[in-house]
């Protein structure tokens, strides 16, 4: 352990998402080695983000105003919404080029054992918008994981009942360039049972 302010440092840097105690510790090391003007730059940028950036009233993506560049562009089909767990998965989306409708994000996935809950995700605001709005689809675009499937399941519970609404899930299956030996049980049962006719 170090002192002071360098080890308070490295706490803090540790609590961020995927930084490790060796991350922490390496960027702690980097900052002390940086130009005051660059830290200073850096301190700046924070500022303005966590004063500037907020959530999109509409869908929950961030945004420097109240509803977001997508929200608020009338090319976009608002017909079709795209739920999403995070705000960096609609810039996955996007960077596809293939969706051109709107998003949801929840702001996370079901996770009871953490205490997180439907409750404590954006989807009183889904069946909202769903109500309000003329959606014809609802693409899930939650991850393929035991988190996403279950927010997925419930999703579909929900939306279900939702007449002249289709609700669709994200094909999931063996990447590009992948190879099937290599494919575990899941991946490849998911690929067989979301094989399209060519």
């Amino acid at each position: 352990m170090y002192e002071g302010v360098v080890q308070d440092l490295i706490d803090e840097l540790g609590r961020l998402p995927g930084v490790g105690p060796k991350s922490a510790q390496r960027i702690a090391f980097h900052l002390l080695a940086t130009e005051p003007a660059d830290i200073s730059r850096l301190q700046e940028i924070l500022g303005k983000v966590k004063e500037g950036v907020q959530f999109c009233e509409i869908c929950g993506n961030v945004s420097e105003q109240v509803q977001c560049r997508i929200c608020r562009d009338l090319r976009r089909d608002p017909g079709l919404i795209c739920v999403v767990e995070e705000p960096k998965d609609v810039l996955a989306v996007e960077r596809t080029r293939e969706f051109r409708g709107r998003y949801h994000v929840l702001g996370g996935s079901l996770d009871p054992l953490s205490g997180i809950g439907p409750d404590q995700l954006r989807m009183r605001q889904l069946l909202a918008r769903i109500g309000a709005e003329e959606v014809t689809e609802v693409i899930i675009a939650t991850d393929p994981n035991t988190e996403g499937e279950a927010t997925a399941t419930y999703l579909v519970r929900m939306l279900r009942d939702f007449p002249g609404l289709t609700v669709t899930r994200l094909a999931s299956g063996l990447p590009m360039g992948g190879d099937l030996e290599f494919a575990d049980e899941l991946t490849l049962g998911r690929a067989l049972s979301g094989r399209r006719t060519l």
